[in-house]
């Protein structure tokens, strides 16, 4: 495990870039391994008032290797950042499977809401993020994850009833610490969209059909990017890329220039140390906003969609200790899209309402395991109110808290899976109308698949 004290240093100054762009192959036969208990506790949920508005605001500058870009602004106690941006691909070929396993036990609990035991499936080293999207067009969903000890992402394709085969690797930048699944290109296929903590920047792997990609693209961001988001956020139907430089303090917006290729990142403050971004409208005005998750600064950062893609400067809000993944979802049915956090440092998860207009009443906080490191907000048990899925690192769980409607939440119910879990998604991957957690356990090389009873 990574120290998590690595990752909130002071941030440095200079960034560089790094593009290769092969198929890592390492061929294995599936091997099975066992895992053990699912355990359900309760713990106390509590609440805490704190509120704490501020505003800053950010100039940018970009540019590019064959054009100059520059871009502008915000008003209220304006820092300036400036950053670079090239692209460039090489590419070589060939696939790649390395060993899966599988095995569940029993469970013990049976209610409808419930989970069933985990199953685990092999990754390569340090698996920090997991996407859930089907890649290959057979309606089934699968996995992909970032390797982060090895700089490759896994693809685990579904082979129905939610198993899953060996992963294909696919070489990507230094410490890939983020994936998103998303299609660039407008073709009807998904594509792999990685931020790399270490090489400072975004790899773009397109799919050339069947969930086989291509060689990485990559494009220069700020240092250590953290998180990535793929959303179209200039409205001209193009998905856009949104990453956090969590050694820039900045969220970067790499326009999507067409078929897949994306323009120099334009640059925007936020807060120190950020670790995790959402881009979700919250002002109800059509145009999709950016949230961020701020480690060093305790805090959130909403940044509004100006229009064409540019954001004024960021609002803050006060959260717990160490918040480290970020969720914007509608928890009390008013329209509106909360803000969901997992304070790493402080054991909670913190729900924000939003009042509307994009801003949003102090946190109300919730116990849940130590170190929660990833959230998810699903509605698992089919009442049509979206429930808080957490990753536990320190006690190797997830946790479930229901969702009692006007936005408040039950204490955990909590599930065993692999160790030092890092990154959680809720989706069906077997088919039957009921979301399954999947997970990506960073500490034992791992995804865990819960599939719901």
């Amino acid at each position: 495990m990574i120290p998590l004290s690595y990752f909130l240093e002071e941030p440095s100054t200079s960034s560089s870039s790094t593009s290769t762009a092969i198929l890592l192959t390492s061929p294995s036969s599936p091997s099975p391994s066992s895992t053990s208990t699912t355990t359900s506790s309760s713990t106390t949920s509590k609440t805490t008032s704190t509120s704490t508005t501020t505003t800053s605001s950010t100039s940018t500058t970009t540019s590019s290797t064959s054009s100059t870009t520059t871009s502008t602004t915000s008003t209220t106690s304006s820092t300036t950042s400036k950053t670079t941006s090239t692209s460039t691909s090489t590419s070589t070929s060939t696939s790649t499977s390395s060993s899966t396993s599988t095995s569940t036990t029993t469970s013990t609990t049976t209610a409808c809401n419930s989970f069933l035991n985990q199953s685990t499936y092999s990754t390569s080293t340090a698996p920090y993020s997991v996407a859930v999207v089907d890649v290959n067009s057979d309606n089934k969903p699968d996995i992909i994850v970032a390797n982060y000890g090895s700089g490759t992402v896994g693809v685990l394709l579904n082979t129905g009833s939610g198993t899953f085969i060996a992963q294909t690797n696919y070489l990507v930048g230094t410490n890939p610490y983020s994936v998103a699944v998303v299609d660039v290109n407008s073709d009807n296929k998904s594509d792999i969209i990685v931020a790399n903590y270490g090489s400072n920047t975004v790899s773009v792997l397109l799919n050339t059909g069947n969930g086989t990609f291509s060689a990485q693209t990559t494009y220069l961001v700020g240092t250590n990017p953290y998180s990535v988001a793929v959303v179209d956020v200039t409205s001209d139907n193009k998905p856009d890329i949104v990453v956090v430089n969590n050694g820039q303090n900045t969220v970067g917006v790499l326009r999507n220039a067409g078929l897949g290729t994306f323009s120099a990142q334009a640059t925007y403050s936020v807060g120190t140390n950020p670790v995790s971004v959402a881009v979700v409208d919250v002002t109800s005005d059509n145009k999709p906003d950016i949230i961020v998750a701020n480690s060093g600064g305790y805090s959130v950062s909403v940044l509004v969609n100006a229009g064409s893609g540019t954001f004024n400067a960021q609002t803050t809000y006060s959260v717990g200790s160490t918040p480290y993944s970020v969720a914007v979802v509608d928890v009390n049915s008013d329209n509106k899209t909360d803000i969901i956090v997992a304070n790493y440092g402080a054991n909670t998860v913190g729900v924000l309402i939003n009042t509307g207009s994009g801003t949003f009443n102090a946190q109300i906080a919730y116990t849940v395991g130590t170190n929660p490191t990833s959230v998810a907000v699903v509605d698992v048990n089919s009442d049509n109110k979206p429930d808080i899925v957490v990753a536990n690192s320190g006690p190797n769980t997830v946790g479930v808290l229901l969702n009692k409607g006007n936005g408040t939440f039950s204490s955990q119910t909590a599930y065993s899976v692999g160790t030092y879990p890092t990154s959680v998604a809720v989706t069906d991957v077997n088919s039957d109308s009921k979301p399954d957690i999947i997970v990506a356990n960073q500490g034992s090389n791992t995804a865990s698949v819960l599939l719901h009873c």
